[in-house]
Parts: structure tokens; C-alpha cells; sequence
């Protein structure tokens, strides 16, 4: 059982952040005092919101600078802090040509100095992880390794993924070693208490319009077009921004709170979400209403920026998450799907990401 005194400050690290933006919302519309970890406070673009934020919370958002691979530099952020939410990670699936430079060395490295600098901050009592389902497998195809029985290929927090490798699949491994590490570390030690939260694919509506997030990307293929013609026959989880953020808060100040939580609101394909999303906004946009035979996609895999073995380990395999510890355990409850897509989607018109019809 681990208590946080209410009135010390929680650190966020890149309170910038898609979820940490909303994170660092809910806990100081909730009263507490945050400091947040930033590349560079005095940055604009991007950084409206949080400036905003402090603006309506009168000095209880202070903004320090801090960068993954640089040993110490969340020391003073963290000094009289309780309760650590490391969230800072790099989150893209594409458009590099180093994996071990671009995602496995800043997610490993920028662990282990967050939780360096925890090593050396006796106050701190708790640390909040952001991994991700991906941390519990690598391949779609994974989910048949759990049963013969389909109704029991369901991934729970017991599972980890050993199938991602820095070439094949490296996001999922840049997690996935990331979260083992700071396992080996909290292991190592008695003073802190490590809690995970393991999302599904994150979206809904961001607090800026400037995040980079691949969730973006994700979610402007399915409505710029893209798809139209026919979507990939991928099964995913997903869930809602907010709710993510909330299971960070919930996992830091629930005493009882412990190890790792799958966090997901729906079992989902591209197709459901594009019939959830027509439903709502009509026939005057480019969603996906069908699905391609797999052989196409395996074809155009390369020109679509996905690789053939991606195709043949993924699309038309089932995959399903068990949420279950985080409705017990933390009290979560989830935004039904065609609300987080409607919103999501609504921003993105709103902001003209998509042009109106």
C-alpha cells in the first residue's frame, strides 16, 4: 500500500504530450500542484495549452527542461515529488532509417534516467509507466500461441511480447524493453513501487493541434480516403485518450495500486470504426466500407509503408484485451468507441486536418 501525500507535486515527464497534456489537466483540475518535464519551456508551438493551464491553476504548473538521453536532467524537476508519471517516449512507426537510434535507445535510455534520477529523490514513493499493449505482444498472430480455443485467445497482463525484434516490428520492441527495464530496476530496490499502464491504440480529442503522435496518422488513414477501397483486415484495441489519462491519476493515488494494467476501451477493426464513423457523419467522407482481400494488401504492403511480413503476421489474425484489472483494480470506465472517434474526428475538421463536405 503506497499513499501520496496530496499536497506534494507530481511529475510529469513531456507534460507536452498527447496523454500527458491531459494528464497534467485532470490533476490540477483535481487540486494537485505539477511540475512537468518539457524540451524547452520557452518553446510556443505546441506548448499553448500547457501555458494556458498554468494561466488558469496560478502556481501550481511549473514547466522544467529535460531530455530523454540526458543523464540528470530530471533531478530538479523531481525534488519533493511523491508520485513520478513517466510518460515521456517516442512514439512513431514510420519514416526513419535507424530504429535503435530513432526509438529503442530514447525509450531504453530515457527510462533508465528517469528512473536514475527516482534513485536519487528520496521522496519519491511511486512511479507511473506509460507503456502500451504492444509491451504484451508483438504479431497479431501471437494471440493463437495463447489457446486452441478462440474464446480464450485474450491477452491479460500476463503476457509479454518476445516476438518484436529492432528490425521486425521496432516500436513494439522500443516498449517492450523499455518496460522490462524498469522492472529490473524497481526490482532492485524497496524504497519505490512501480504501476504500468498498457493502452490499446490511443485516440480521441489532443489538447494541441501540434501533436506528431502516430495515433494521428493512424486515425488520418481512416478518414482522408486511404482506405476507401478497401481497409486491411486488422484487428486492434483502442481506447480513448481521456480514459488513459485517468488510469494514470487513478494508478498513482489508488494505495493498493500494483503492476501493469491493460488499458482499452474496444476490440475494434478499421472497418467497424469506419461504419461507426459514417453512422455518425454521413456518406460525405472518404471512410472505409469494405475490406481487401489480404493478397492486396500484401501486395501494395511496400508502397503503403508496411512491410510484407507486418501483412502476413497481422491482417486476418484476431486480437482481443482483457481490461478487466482496470475497471476492478483502478475503477475505470470507458468512453463507448463511436464517442472517442466522433470527437477525435471533430477536432480534425474543427482544426481543417480534413476538409468539410
Amino acid at each position: 500500500m503506497t499513499t501520496i501525500d496530496p499536497k506534494a507535486p507530481v511529475l510529469v515527464t513531456g507534460a507536452s504530450g498527447y496523454i500527458a497534456s491531459w494528464i497534467v489537466r485532470d490533476l490540477l483540475e483535481a487540486g494537485y500542484t505539477v511540475h512537468g518535464t518539457v524540451r524547452d519551456p520557452q518553446r510556443k508551438r505546441g506548448m499553448e495549452h500547457l501555458h494556458a493551464l498554468a494561466e488558469q491553476h496560478p502556481g501550481r504548473l511549473q514547466l522544467f527542461k529535460a531530455d530523454l538521453l540526458t543523464p540528470g536532467s530530471y533531478d530538479a524537476a523531481m525534488q519533493g515529488c511523491e508520485l513520478v508519471m513517466h510518460t515521456a517516449s517516442p512514439f512513431v512507426i514510420s519514416g526513419f532509417s535507424d530504429a535503435e537510434t530513432a526509438l529503442v535507445r530514447p525509450a531504453v535510455e530515457g527510462t533508465r534516467n528517469v528512473l536514475e534520477s527516482v534513485e536519487r529523490t528520496p521522496s519519491v514513493k511511486r512511479v507511473v509507466l506509460t507503456s502500451s499493449v504492444v509491451s504484451i505482444y508483438g504479431d497479431n498472430i501471437d494471440s493463437l500461441a495463447l489457446s486452441s480455443d478462440p474464446e480464450k485467445q485474450i491477452f491479460t497482463e500476463a503476457q509479454w511480447n518476445t516476438t518484436s525484434s529492432v528490425d521486425h516490428q521496432p516500436y513494439p520492441y522500443s516498449k517492450v524493453m523499455a518496460e522490462r527495464e524498469a522492472w529490473k530496476m524497481h526490482d532492485r530496490q524497496s524504497r519505490w513501487d512501480l504501476v504500468t499502464i498498457n493502452p490499446g491504440l490511443v485516440l480521441g480529442p489532443s489538447l494541441t493541434r501540434a501533436s506528431d503522435s502516430a495515433s494521428f496518422g493512424v486515425m488520418k488513414q481512416l478518414v482522408d480516403g486511404t482506405m476507401f477501397l478497401g481497409a486491411p483486415k486488422l484487428a486492434m484495441g483502442v481506447v480513448d485518450v481521456r480514459d488513459v489519462a485517468e488510469a494514470h491519476v487513478r494508478a498513482g493515488f489508488t494505495p493498493a495500486a500494483s503492476g501493469r494494467h491493460i488499458v482499452n476501451g474496444a476490440n475494434t477493426t478499421f472497418l467497424e470504426m469506419g461504419r461507426l464513423l459514417r453512422r455518425k457523419f454521413g456518406n460525405r467522407y472518404l471512410f472505409p466500407f469494405m475490406e481487401a482481400p489480404k493478397a492486396m494488401i500484401w501486395l501494395i504492403a511496400p508502397i503503403a509503408g508496411l512491410t510484407r511480413k507486418f501483412v502476413s503476421l497481422n491482417v486476418g489474425y484476431p486480437l482481443r484485451f482483457d481490461n478487466s484489472k482496470s475497471r476492478t483494480a483502478l475503477g475505470l470506465t470507458y468512453h463507448p468507441l463511436e464517442q472517442t472517434l466522433a470527437d477525435h474526428f471533430q477536432q480534425m475538421l474543427d482544426d481543417g486536418t480534413v476538409r468539410r463536405r
